[in-house]
């Protein structure tokens, strides 16, 4: 039985609504500021905050309980008069630097920073000292056998005919 166009075109546009509600609804109507200019700094620092318990998640994003405290920890620090850099650094004096998605290049997260430059660094400098050859050896002229190498070879090819 083959569905019409239309009855597909419903059902696929049902599955992404469907998919796409949790994220929708994560900000709930009762946080949401009645200055847009705050509730657009609001988003925009719940954008760059982690949810604890998603880990992988912004608390924008996040509808866990703890992403709603922590949305609405951020508006009420905007509302006290606080600007973003000053809300960012009350969140993470509280919850410390994992909180950030983006974490600060700072003394705690120099390594966390340097380590892909250092371990492409590392990687090269060993694929180079592992596949580049010693000078003057050539792979297209090998060095001629010896006599006794030339005997040797013969007496293996003798006896594997034999």
């Amino acid at each position: 039985m083959r569905l019409p166009v239309t009855v597909k075109a419903l059902i696929a546009a049902l599955a992404l609504i469907a998919m796409a509600s949790p994220i929708a609804f994560a900000v709930q109507p009762d946080e949401i500021l009645d200055d847009p200019v705050l509730e657009a700094q609001a988003r925009e620092i719940s954008a760059e905050l982690r949810c604890l318990v998603c880990q992988n998640q912004s608390i924008d994003d996040s509808d866990a309980p703890l992403a709603h405290d922590l949305r609405l920890l951020v508006r009420e620090r905007l509302k006290a008069g606080d600007d973003e850099q000053a809300v960012i650094d009350f969140i993470v004096a509280r919850y410390g630097e994992f909180v950030l998605l983006r974490p600060r290049f700072s003394a705690k997260t120099y390594l966390l920073w340097l380590a892909p430059l250092l371990l492409l660094g590392g990687g090269g400098y060993l694929a180079f000292r592992l596949f580049a050859r010693p000078e003057g050896e050539s792979v297209a002229h090998p060095a001629p056998l010896s006599r006794e190498e030339e005997e040797q070879l013969q007496r293996i090819f003798d006896e594997s005919k034999g």
